[in-house]
C-alpha cells in the first residue's frame, strides 16, 4: 500500500498501526455480520481501543468501511501530480490509474474487493462512496484543467464511469493481477462505445 512518508517516530507507527488495525477490522466485521448491525462500539472493542482514538482516525462507520477506496484515490492523486500532463487527457487518466495499481499490494486488493462488495449491499455506503467520489473528480478537474470547463469535466465523468465498468468486469474474480487488464481493455473500448448505433428491428433477438 503505497504512502507519501514512512512514519519514523514510535508514536508515528503506533498510529499507523491502529489506523490499519480498525480498517481491517471493519471491513471484516462489516462483511460477516453486516454493515448496519455492526455498531461502533463493537469495531472499538475489536481492536481494544476508545471512541476517543476512533474518531482521532476516522470521521464516521462509513469512512473507516471505505478506507481502502480512499487509499486507492489519495494515491492516485499523489501518482497524477507526478506525472506529465501531455498528450490525450484520457490517456493521462488511464496510465495514472494503472500506475497507481502498479502501488497496490496483494492485502490492499483484497480489503478493496471486500469493500466494494459491502458499498453494493450498503445504500448508506454507497452513498457516502458517491460523495467521495464527486470530490476526487473536482480534484482531478483541477490537477488537468479549469474543473468548470464542460469538455474536461465530461472526459472525468467518462473515465471514472470506464473505471466502473472495469471494476464490474474485475470483482467477480477479483484476482490481484488481472485488474489493470480489465482497466486496459475498458478504456480501450471507449472510442467504439461512442460510435455505438441501435441494432436495426431485424436484427434483435426476440422474445416468447
Amino acid at each position: 500500500m503505497p504512502t507519501s512518508e514512512a512514519p519514523t517516530t514510535l508514536r508515528e507507527r503506533k498510529k499507523q498501526r491502529t489506523h490499519q488495525a480498525l480498517a481491517d477490522t471493519a471491513v471484516s466485521m462489516f462483511t460477516e455480520h453486516g454493515f448496519d448491525a455492526t455498531t461502533l462500539d463493537a469495531l472499538v472493542d475489536a481492536v481494544e481501543v476508545s471512541k476517543r482514538t476512533f474518531f482521532r482516525n476516522f470521521r464516521s462507520k462509513e469512512d473507516v468501511a471505505l478506507t481502502a477506496v480512499k487509499q486507492l484515490w489519495s494515491a492516485y492523486l499523489e501518482v497524477l501530480d507526478e506525472t506529465e500532463k501531455s498528450g490525450p487527457l484520457l490517456d493521462v487518466f488511464r496510465d495514472t490509474m494503472l500506475n497507481t495499481l502498479d502501488r497496490m499490494d496483494e492485502d490492499w486488493y483484497r480489503r478493496f474487493a471486500a469493500t466494494l462488495r459491502l458499498i453494493e449491499r450498503s445504500p448508506s455506503l454507497d452513498g457516502h462512496s458517491l460523495r467521495h467520489c464527486a470530490e476526487t473528480q473536482t480534484e482531478i478537474a483541477g490537477r488537468l484543467g479549469d474543473p468548470d470547463r464542460l469538455e474536461l469535466r465530461l472526459l472525468i465523468e467518462f473515465c471514472v464511469a470506464t473505471w466502473r465498468c472495469a471494476l464490474d468486469e474485475w470483482l467477480p474474480g477479483c484476482a490481484p493481477g488481472t485488474l489493470p487488464g480489465h482497466v486496459r481493455r475498458a478504456f480501450a473500448a471507449i472510442s467504439d462505445s461512442l460510435r455505438l448505433q441501435d441494432r436495426p428491428e431485424g436484427n434483435r433477438g426476440t422474445t416468447e
